[in-house]
């Protein structure tokens, strides 16, 4: 066990994400995802895996240690519901929460289904939670600590 890290952050994961870095990109999906198959196409090429929780709980153990990118606009994207691009689901809901409560300036911008699915292919990796419910996919683009964020973080490294 280690301090002031999430328990669920395994050691693929966490190396997955000390290895990425600024404005790489990564893929937390939900069960239904085609999770595997796009794994292989990414710069890991195997797919990551927290499973038994949900995705918006996953995204909470990821941004506990990775900041966002702060010089996109969009550093996090949720999937849209196929013929009804307004509708938040439940999923998404639970997410669109942790992000808020991360401390991170960011919203959830909408992208359509199959550019989802090709924007993923390009990431740097796929982690698959175990997310039963339907649209709880979403890619976040990896930011940089600068001091002043560094300092205010449990651990961190100057």
């Amino acid at each position: 066990m280690l301090k002031n890290l999430d328990p669920l952050l395994n050691a693929d994961v966490l190396h997955a994400l000390q290895s990425m870095g600024h404005g790489d990109e990564l893929v937390i999906c939900d069960a239904h995802f085609p999770a595997d198959s796009i794994a292989r196409k990414t710069v890991v090429g195997k797919l990551l895996r927290i499973d038994a929780v949900s995705s918006a709980r996953v995204l909470k153990a990821v941004l506990s240690v990775m900041p966002l990118d702060t010089f996109v606009d969009a550093p996090a994207l949720r999937m849209e519901v196929v013929g009804a691009p307004q509708t938040i689901p439940a999923a998404q809901h639970e997410a669109i929460r942790e992000l808020e409560a991360s401390g991170e300036k960011a919203t959830f911008t909408p992208l359509e289904r199959m550019a989802f699915y090709e924007r993923a292919k390009q990431a740097y990796c796929v982690i698959a939670a175990g997310e039963q419910r339907g649209y709880g996919c979403f890619i976040l683009k990896k930011g940089v600590l600068i001091a002043a964020d560094a300092e205010s973080r449990p651990g961190a490294v100057q």
